[in-house]
């Protein structure tokens, strides 16, 4: 099936590894230019660039601090400057701490929901002008944020927001761009298994339809269809990814 994005210009929030490491990965494999957004670790980002160019595509990497306003309004120009606008945009960065609800502290929750929602709302605000007529936007939501979750409230309740910034966006912006959502279950990353340290090894045989977690590369090959001209009908969805944690 050609999903039709060959040529197109991707920007990759945390593309350095993990979910957004594989979608980067994805993108490239369908002939797309593919610009990687990485906070810390550029030597992780190079190897993210280098595996997109042996897949035959090309890109660049770029530093990008989504809980930083002016880190991105940088980032931006310098992706215009040497880019030109992009057609899709992924809003994947994310951080999460695994800490009771009584026990948060107003400092780690600040921190959490500057990366996880106020970061994407900002890269979004910034990013309409950039994106070109017919582009599309994915934020990176998660199960947590339609659940629930007492050992990371902070995190559960940026990715509820997410989901709704997602509907308020959508409406806002179509039908010049189309914004959509998805909403992953556990999956191996680091973040994933450091989120599930320490819980029931039998977590997914008892919660799990699956009876397994998801791979990076099942998240990022929805992330790409969702993106593509083959999704061109769906505006403001959540899609489930959670091999049947939670059925809606």
């Amino acid at each position: 099936m050609d999903l039709g994005l060959k040529g197109k210009k991707v920007l990759i929030t945390g593309g350095s590894s993990g979910i957004g490491a594989a979608t980067a990965e994805c993108f490239a494999e369908e002939g797309c230019h593919v610009i990687i957004g990485f906070n810390n670790n550029q030597s992780a980002a190079n190897t993210i660039l280098d595996s997109v160019r042996r897949k035959g595509s090309d890109g660049a990497i770029c530093q990008i601090d989504v809980s930083d306003i002016v880190s991105i309004q940088k980032a931006l120009r310098e992706i215009e400057t040497s880019h030109g606008k992009i057609d899709i945009l992924v809003s994947n960065a994310g951080k999460n701490i695994v800490t009771p609800l009584e026990r948060v502290t107003n400092e780690e929750w600040e921190a959490i929901i500057s990366i996880n929602l106020n970061g994407p709302y900002y890269l979004l605000r910034e990013s309409i002008t950039l994106l070109n007529e017919g582009g599309s936007v994915i934020f990176v939501a998660s199960v947590a944020g339609e659940t629930g979750a007492p050992h990371h409230p902070h995190y559960a309740a940026a990715k509820a927001g997410i989901i709704n910034l997602t509907k308020s966006a959508a409406r806002g912006l179509a039908p010049r761009i189309r914004v959509n959502c998805i909403a992953p279950g556990m999956t191996v990353t680091p973040m994933g298994m450091d989120t599930m340290s320490g819980r029931d090894k039998d977590y997914a045989e008892k919660k799990l339809l699956a009876k397994r977690f998801a791979e990076p590369q099942e998240i990022a090959k929805t992330i790409v269809f969702i993106a593509s001209p083959a999704a061109s009908f769906i505006y403001g969805a959540t899609i489930d990814i959670n091999g049947g944690r939670e059925l809606r």
